[in-house]
């Protein structure tokens, strides 16, 4: 393992309020032609004059021998930290540095690490989602009316903990879907600390026997051949529903793509007839097993791309004006949700007035597509590669099953036991 060199080091670059310099601690990695530095504060601040007479001196007497003895411990521990690691990362060094200082089990110092690295790979909305489940744990923990706290120990995240959470969020006015949807991350926090070694499997509440996080309801998000056939050649009201309508169906005839991936396509991504490109959101999870997903291109969706795409169309511009080029993940995932947002505002009104449903959204556009495509013969497998999934019991859940015409003539033909006359002959020929 390659190991970096730890010593005491004041910084000089400017002086405190009080007048004093910071004692820091200095972690400096260097291979090759990289070389990385950070100081990390020990809480001690001291005259240019007192650290010399302290750390520096040979033998300092008095408080001076005291004060070098207690940052000669500061950096013998820090080594201890570095000898007990089998590869060293900054991020690991300083919470085991500042593990006392971050409270040791404080899934809360969890949350907040892990969102930062979402936020520095672009994960916006993911980052956004942890956000807002730490948030809804805190104000449980903090209605109680006891003193405001910023911690979440996870050893105080029992089975009885997350049930009294449930009640807490269903007496609010949330659903138990909405109870799931901000319990998930935390599950993960925990699996995370568990492979760090930061908590043991005991502390470990999910799973059975223990705490099972409430499932959302599977209702049906799939139009079937009738409502389609409906819905796409209704006469829309305002031009935005036609916009709508039509990057609705793109999404439905290109194996239910949903709209970040279609506003992150490129025309380097369109091959001749057919879209060969990968989802972001499994662009990071699954680089091991990371597969493109192919979809042909029928005539409406290469009309699409015709008629809405950008006029260059150089491979690495994106095909269609949602994205542009120098935009900052937290900008792209502004206009992905905007674009979003357009599409559902539009095509509510257009399937409502068209007397398909009023609930209609672009997550039902993939829902249909997986849907039909298995009534028309493709197998739960084709589908699970078309869309994506790593799991087949994923893709099991985009399935709406048989439409009811199906199911009454197979029930019908279920008590049908008579047999053709030519087999009732054969039967009684000697």
């Amino acid at each position: 393992m390659l190991k970096p060199i730890i010593n005491i080091y004041q910084d000089t670059r400017r002086a405190k309020g009080n007048g004093l310099y910071p004692i820091k601690l200095r972690v400096y990695l260097s291979s090759g032609e990289q070389r990385k530095q950070k100081l990390y504060p020990l809480g001690i601040d001291l005259t240019i004059e007192d650290f010399e007479r302290s750390y520096l001196a040979p033998k300092p007497r008095g408080d001076f021998k005291d004060l070098k003895l207690e940052l000669i411990a500061k950096e013998k521990h820090a080594y201890e930290i570095l000898d007990g690691m089998k590869v060293f990362t900054f991020e690991k060094f300083e919470r085991e540095l500042f593990r006392e200082k971050y409270a040791d089990g404080d899934a809360a110092y969890h949350y907040r690490s892990y969102i930062s690295k979402l936020q520095a790979a672009g994960k916006v909305t993911t980052a956004s989602n942890y956000d807002l489940s730490l948030k809804s744990l805190l104000a449980f923990v903090n209605s109680h009316g006891r003193k405001e706290t910023k911690n979440l120990f996870f050893d105080s995240i029992t089975v009885d903990f997350l049930n009294r959470y449930e009640r807490w969020m269903l007496s609010k006015g949330k659903s138990r879907t909405t109870v799931g949807i901000y319990l998930r991350p935390l599950r993960c926090i925990f699996n995370l600390a568990l492979e760090e070694g930061d908590i043991i499997r005991d502390t470990y509440p999910f799973g059975k026997r223990k705490y099972q996080i409430p499932a959302g309801r599977n209702l049906k998000k799939a139009l079937g051949k009738e409502q389609l056939g409906k819905l796409f050649s209704f006469e829309p009201l305002v031009p935005d529903q036609v916009k709508a309508r039509d990057f609705w169906f793109f999404s439905y005839a290109c194996n239910g793509m949903n709209v970040k991936d279609i506003a992150n396509l490129r025309y380097g991504d369109l091959q001749e007839d057919r879209l060969v490109f990968t989802r972001a959101k499994t662009a990071d999870t699954s680089k091991a097993n990371q597969k493109p997903i192919l979809v042909p291109l029928s005539f409406f969706p290469l009309s699409m791309i015709e008629r809405y795409g950008n006029k260059n169309k150089s491979r690495d511009n994106y095909v269609f004006p949602i994205l542009s080029k120098g935009m900052d993940a937290t900008q792209q995932d502004r206009a992905v949700k905007n674009f979003t947002r357009y599409i559902n505002q539009h095509i509510k009104p257009l399937a409502k007035a068209a007397g398909v449903t009023g609930d209609i959204s672009t997550y039902w556009a993939r829902h249909s597509y997986a849907t039909n495509a298995v009534r028309h013969g493709a197998s739960l497998e084709m589908i699970q590669e078309s869309l994506g999934h790593s799991d087949i019991k994923t893709t099991m859940h985009y399935w709406s099953g048989f439409e009811e015409s199906v199911k009454r003539e197979i029930s019908d033909k279920l008590m049908d036991f008579s047999v053709g006359e030519e087999a009732a002959q054969a039967e009684v020929t000697p």
